[in-house]
């Protein structure tokens, strides 16, 4: 059985969707809606599966436009943040996309993977530090309404990524922040991701061990990306160990 190992790890950075919370699908079905209306005549409609995992799951949203547009042919102005939603722009439809994704989680909620949720209340328990990270400008508000928010020391979003001028994913930026703020050196630290790009951030950043969540059937791609281990569920990872006091 794979381990987290808390004589060589002292925290745990956690991306948010996909491994904390059930929300890649809502991300997917979110850019469904707002590409298949802009690709109308124009192009075939954005596979929910293929199309998300390979041009948009971790990425920043206007980074998703270019890349997924690209991949079709297609170019459209860059815009600007003041863009009304649905704008033809790479702001315009990634402002669409946000609007839509936030008007189902206010709707819906909600839900965590209970796995994951085990997991992190066992690190913390065993006195290991806990973060949690995303592209999304969404992160705190996802993380919020799942009820999760005491259960992490750090929180880096999307919002902080803008502010702080922080390149996306694979750049392993997002979560060189984390672990600054959690005053720990990479190589103490394990991250975890399902995504493509999450995963090759965390092998260019010189983390500790970077642990890849297979949700979709890529368990080679993660290995090919830069995963140390890779699982289908966070309850096939045990915790071994204890972080020393002076660790923390």
């Amino acid at each position: 059985m794979s381990a987290i190992d808390l004589n060589c790890i002292d925290a745990v950075v956690f991306d948010t969707d996909g491994v904390v919370t059930d929300t890649a699908r809502v991300h997917a079905a979110a850019w469904k809606h707002v590409f298949d209306a802009f690709l109308r005549g124009r192009s075939a409609p954005f596979d929910e599966h293929d199309d998300y995992l390979r041009h948009v799951d971790g990425r920043p949203r206007t980074d998703g436009v270019r890349a997924f547009l690209a991949s079709r042919g297609i170019t459209v102005p860059e815009g600007g943040p003041d863009d009304e939603p649905g704008t033809p722009t790479v702001y315009g439809l990634a402002l669409a996309k946000d609007l839509l994704f936030t008007e189902r989680i206010d709707r819906y909620g909600v839900s965590a993977f209970p796995s994951t949720v085990s997991l992190v209340r066992e690190l913390r328990r065993r006195g290991c530090r806990t973060a949690v990270v995303s592209a999304s400008r969404n992160c705190r508000k996802v993380i919020s309404k799942a009820g999760l928010a005491e259960l992490f020391d750090v929180t880096v979003g999307g919002d902080d990524a803008a502010a702080l001028g922080l390149a996306g994913k694979p750049d392993p930026a997002l979560f060189l922040r984390a672990v600054r703020l959690l005053r720990l050196p990479p190589g103490r630290v394990a991250i975890v991701e399902d995504a493509l790009p999450g995963v090759e951030a965390g092998r260019r950043g010189g983390f500790g061990l970077v642990i890849g969540v297979n949700r979709s059937d890529r368990a080679a791609a993660l290995r090919d990306a830069g995963a140390d281990v890779v699982v289908s569920d966070l309850a096939e990872l045990a915790v071994r160990g204890r972080v020393p006091a002076g660790a923390r």
